[in-house]
């Protein structure tokens, strides 16, 4: 059974089918990802507002039932194989109570250049936290308190900033790489959303306290977290208990806990430890889920190939209600965009560089720092792209798409290696980076 692209007027759409392409530039709609199943009459009624007509995805079928009914039955049967089977809860849609629009207040490289002491300061507490658990101890939170307030202050005013340190950085340990990333992906998440300042600084300090159950399992099962057999997995499961019991008696707000003991639970329920699923499992929990996916898809391990951030994207995408709440999908792809800040990237004309920033309103056309010329050799002075702007100033047989995401390690693409705003990088981008 194959699957062909069929022509639909947007009036004739159904829930179940699978729309590939449109009949206008995507970054011209709403639609967070390009290729989706409609869910709801909601979708087909925003298809409606943006189009004319779209093209859906059929699977070939081999009988000689009448067309209108085949094709409806195609569709659903896609739809329906879509998580391999796995169980699919749809919800209400989410409301936020009280939703905070937050603008953009500072510069990119000057947040940078304010925030890159702060992920420095956050490994340092996470270091003396853990270290103070595994003795037994009663660990001194506020710390990691005042490193979450900061990290939740810096994502509010620029959030792309915290995004390119935490992707370009090194650290000394996995296990605060993790919990570090998690809580930066999820500030993110939480400001597209609009939690207030205080939920967010709850979200904060439960992802980076997430973590800390794994500081009593063996550090062979850390290094190898996806290929572990049954009995391996069943112990790598305890953290979150682990992390519970040690956490229990510091005085944390239920907010964080919620967010230590619920960041594994899925939304079909098959997460753990409890097996909670839909409403059962707390908003900040939901966040935090998402998050702590994404960074143990897409971060390097020795002797391991992370997914590119774009394949991860679509894996999350197609997660939505059965993993994943689909809101939170949409809200977490809208904001870290299809290509996020820090992601490998090469152009339709052969060159390649780093994503330094997305706009929500053009998801495929990033802010693109080029490292590598055609030829694969490194540039004489590095150039920053705007492609929503270098696309919407040329003609379309001139524009500059990306083509592909590459993997971490990419030869000679290691942003680790480039500062955008201070002279002592080897070239100096101070002046090229702009709002």
């Amino acid at each position: 059974m194959g699957v062909q692209q069929k022509k639909v007027a947007v009036h004739d759409l159904e829930v179940g089918m699978f729309v590939s392409d449109l009949d206008r530039p995507w970054h011209q709609t709403p639609f967070p990802i390009q290729g989706f199943y409609i869910r709801s009459q909601s979708d087909v009624h925003a298809l409606v507002s943006h189009c004319k007509w779209v093209m859906v995805d059929v699977a070939e079928r081999r009988t000689s039932a009448p067309k209108d009914k085949e094709a409806g039955q195609a569709f659903r049967r896609t739809a329906r194989n879509r998580g391999n089977g796995r169980e699919e809860l749809q919800l209400p849609a989410l409301s936020i109570r009280e939703p905070v629009a937050y603008t953009l207040s500072a510069p990119l490289k000057k947040e940078i250049k304010s925030s890159r002491r702060l992920l420095d300061d956050a490994e340092v507490a996470l270091e003396q936290m853990f270290a103070s658990l595994q003795t037994g101890q009663l660990p001194d939170l506020r710390p990691a308190a005042d490193v979450a307030r900061k990290m939740v202050a810096s994502v509010i005013r620029q959030p792309n900033a915290l995004l390119w340190l935490s992707r370009t950085r090194q650290y000394d340990d996995f296990v605060y790489r993790h919990a570090l990333n998690t809580a930066v992906w999820a500030l993110v998440c939480g400001r597209q959303l609009g939690l207030n300042e205080d939920l967010l600084g709850h979200l904060g300090v439960g992802c980076l306290l997430s973590q800390v159950g794994k500081t009593a399992l063996p550090k062979d099962l850390l290094v190898r977290e996806h290929q572990l057999n049954p009995e391996e997995y069943a112990v790598y499961r305890s953290y979150v208990v682990k992390g519970t019991e040690m956490l229990e008696h510091t005085g944390l707000s239920r907010a964080v806990m919620n967010v230590v003991q619920g960041h594994r639970e899925r939304h079909n329920g098959s997460g753990f430890p409890q097996g909670l699923r839909g409403d059962r499992i707390a908003l900040l929990a939901k966040v935090a889920g998402i998050a702590e996916f994404f960074e143990s898809m897409t971060a390097p391990r020795d002797g391991q190939d992370p997914m590119t951030p774009a394949k991860a994207v679509a894996l999350l995408y197609d997660m939505r209600n059965i993993e994943f709440q689909e809101d939170l999908v949409e809200a977490f792809i809208q904001a870290i965009g299809v290509y996020p800040t820090g992601s490998l990237v090469e152009l339709s004309d052969g060159r390649r560089g780093v994503v330094v920033s997305h706009s929500p309103e053009r998801r495929l056309w990033p802010k693109v720092m080029v490292l590598q010329g055609r030829d694969r050799q490194p540039l004489k002075s590095a150039k920053v792209i705007d492609l929503a702007k270098h696309n919407e100033s040329c003609p379309a047989s001139e524009a500059l798409t990306v083509s592909d995401c590459l993997p971490h390690g990419t030869e000679g693409l290691d942003p680790s290696g480039y500062d955008v705003t201070g002279a002592e990088a080897r070239w100096s981008l101070s002046n090229l980076i702009t709002r």
